[in-house]
């Protein structure tokens, strides 16, 4: 059996080691009965991108995510005292998901780990999979740190969500699916946090399909790929909020670095709003529910950073779709906020009979709907006859929401104001 220390150090090498295509094929045949075979379907999103899209629908794994590939094969490679002592992982979300539904399932015991902050759907749905769940910690690294400490102390295998190399060679069993199903694909546009599905997917298709263009997309919240590009190595990155939670791991793994850096043609750094936007775009027009994690790379593709892969025949993964509902909620109000459909502003007028009916009346005579409004007289330094309006309104596009500002700033010259960078989305 593996010692920890010997564990803790394949994780923690600098050098790192760098995965077989080999161990993906064998993956392959050691989880074929247990995972999904997701569809890779042509997108309704075609047209807009002028990219031939292809979806592959990892969110439509058992636990809601492509995480599953590399917990099987890595429980399926236990030995007979491994199985029968169990193993432990930290995570908020997706990959205790993924150990604990396969745990049980091929009757190995799991303990994971999980933040304070972690979602309590996950959590809940863990214990439902008969994982033993401890919350600890309040964030990744402590929770991470408590559950290396327990695995030494009780003799369990501690999993490495995206860098161990068994976990890498599980996930890369997605890219010979891809292959199979769309043989002739110019590029492929994947997610990276901890980089484990990047090397091991890259690994399959560069291995099959040298000519195949790939490329890694990260949340600007947490660009720990890019400062590891930079660096020439894995480098510790600093994590702010993103709505790509499941990629926020401020430094990425050894082998998984070893393994893709020199498989991936380019890398590209996004925002939050254009996340936002692939999430909300994936709602109305594939009607799909992904997480932030899963729709980044399709946010690559909405912002204009790939104009090089117009015209050719691009496949993204979808590869997670454990949104908390509340989340979902705020992030389709952003996408709508980022795709100028719903628009802040506050406008001056008369406080006097008639000002904000005129006001209403320009609005609602271009069919823009408001959505919330508020007065505010006691904060305007101006003439007292006057009262600030702040208005959040919903219209049909970026024309419409131009429409609107032109009429607004024309009735009121000086007194129109754009909440935040609203007016800067609405001019691009």
């Amino acid at each position: 059996m593996e010692s920890f220390e010997e564990r803790r150090r394949s994780m923690e090498c600098p050098e790192g080691r760098a995965v077989m295509f080999e161990e993906v094929s064998a993956a392959s045949f050691r989880i074929r009965e247990g995972i999904n075979r997701t569809p890779c379907d042509r997108s309704h999103m075609s047209a807009l991108t002028g990219m031939e899209i292809f979806f592959k629908k990892e969110y439509q794994q058992f636990t809601g995510s492509f995480k599953e590939r590399g917990a099987r094969n890595t429980i399926k490679l236990l030995n007979a005292e491994q199985r029968l002592k169990g193993v432990i992982a930290a995570s908020a979300g997706n990959h205790a998901l993924s150990l604990a539904y396969h745990g049980r399932d091929l009757k190995v015991p799991v303990t994971v780990i999980m933040p304070l902050t972690a979602p309590l759907m996950k959590v809940s749905l863990c214990r439902q999979y008969d994982a033993n769940v401890i919350q600890h910690g309040r964030d990744f690294g402590e929770a991470k740190d408590y559950a290396m400490a327990m695995g030494e102390e009780k003799g369990l295998l501690y999993v490495n969500g995206y860098d161990d190399v068994s976990i890498l060679a599980g996930q890369g069993t997605m890219g010979l699916e891809i292959i199979e199903q769309v043989p002739d694909l110019d590029a492929i546009v994947i997610p990276v946090g901890g980089g484990g599905l990047l090397a091991g997917t890259a690994l399959a298709i560069k291995t099959l399909k040298p000519n195949v263009t790939v490329i890694s997309v990260e949340s600007d919240k947490c660009p720990s790929w890019a400062a590891a590009l930079e660096q020439g190595r894995p480098v510790p990155t600093r994590v702010e909020p993103t709505l790509a939670d499941g990629l926020a791991v401020p430094t990425v793994g050894y082998n998984a670095f070893k393994t893709a850096k020199d498989l991936v043609d380019r890398h590209v750094v996004i925002s939050e709003d254009l996340i936002a936007l692939a999430i909300l775009r994936l709602v109305e027009m594939e009607k799909a529910v992904v997480e932030g994690a899963g729709a980044t790379a399709l946010a690559a593709c909405l912002g204009g950073d790939l104009r090089e892969l117009k015209g050719k025949k691009v496949v993204i993964p979808l590869c997670g779709g454990n949104i908390d509902t509340t989340v979902l909620g705020r992030c389709l109000e952003r996408g709508l906020a980022a795709d100028g459909r719903l628009i802040k502003f506050v406008v001056r007028v008369d406080d006097r009979p008639n000002g904000v009916a005129e006001l209403t009346r320009i609005i609602g005579g271009l069919g823009v709907s408001i959505k919330d409004i508020f007065h505010e007289r006691a904060w305007v330094r101006s003439d007292i006859f006057n009262v600030d309006i702040k208005c959040v309104c919903e219209t049909r596009d970026y024309g419409h929401a131009m429409a609107l500002r032109d009429d607004l700033e024309k009735a009121y010259p000086r007194g129109v104001r754009w909440i935040s960078d609203l007016r800067e989305v609405i001019e691009e």
